[in-house]
């Protein structure tokens, strides 16, 4: 039986132009490192968002107009256009920092937060997909800085408060029922979850969580 050259396969697939036939062939050229990530990042971006809407929903106070939420929410994770432009050239670690800033020089705290979550995403993983064959490309030290990072907000959630002494962001509270939403909590584990096993594959050690009032976000980008 003659053996046909693997070459000549890719091409006639190529060629062929069936339904899902490249994307078959794309998925079965590349690396399970490669493709575990993708997935991850996919993922992540996927829980943010739901993690941003659910935010607004509990907070509306930060955007009364449910219409001018979506739109913000679009712009952050669908290339939307941007209320706030001058929040586009700020790195990732600026931005958090100003969701939780006393006095923010944007009132939506919810929008600075999702938006802030979002770049750290970006300028962690940095890597186009068509231009991604190895997992080695991806600098494990911005994947542990990017977790560290989501580690913070998930507390600072928790305990920063206004000058009156309520909490900057509902998300867990009891409600009038006494019912408590743990969905946040949800979403912020199975991202620090994802992140973990990628820092794995880089063969890198999840950092350890240790916060303070006086603690600072990190810089992914140097």
């Amino acid at each position: 039986m003659r053996i046909v050259p693997l070459i000549i396969i890719v091409f006639a697939l190529l060629l062929a132009g069936c339904q899902g036939g490249k994307e078959q062939l794309k998925q079965a050229l590349t690396p399970v490192d490669v493709q575990i990530i993708n997935y991850h990042i996919r993922e992540i971006e996927k829980s943010l968002e739901e993690f941003t809407r659910r935010l607004y929903l509990k907070n509306p106070k930060y955007e009364k107009d449910p219409e001018a939420r979506q739109k913000k929410i679009q712009a952050i994770f669908h290339d939307g256009e941007m209320p706030v432009p001058e929040f586009n050239d700020k790195p990732s670690h600026e931005v958090l920092t100003a969701a939780f800033e006393p006095d923010p020089t944007y009132p939506d705290r919810v929008f600075l937060l999702g938006l802030g979550l979002k770049k750290s995403v970006l300028e962690a993983y940095n890597i186009k997909e068509d231009l991604f064959v190895t997992s080695l490309q991806i600098a494990h030290g911005r994947l542990e800085s990017l977790y560290v990072n989501i580690g913070q907000v998930n507390w600072r959630l928790k305990v920063y408060r206004d000058q009156e002494g309520k909490l900057l962001f509902l998300t867990n509270e009891a409600g009038e029922n006494g019912y408590i939403n743990m969905g946040y909590e949800v979403i912020m584990t199975e991202v620090l979850t994802r992140i973990k096993d990628d820092i794995f594959l880089r063969g890198g050690s999840p950092p350890k969580f240790a916060f303070s009032m006086a603690s600072l976000f990190m810089a992914i980008l140097f």
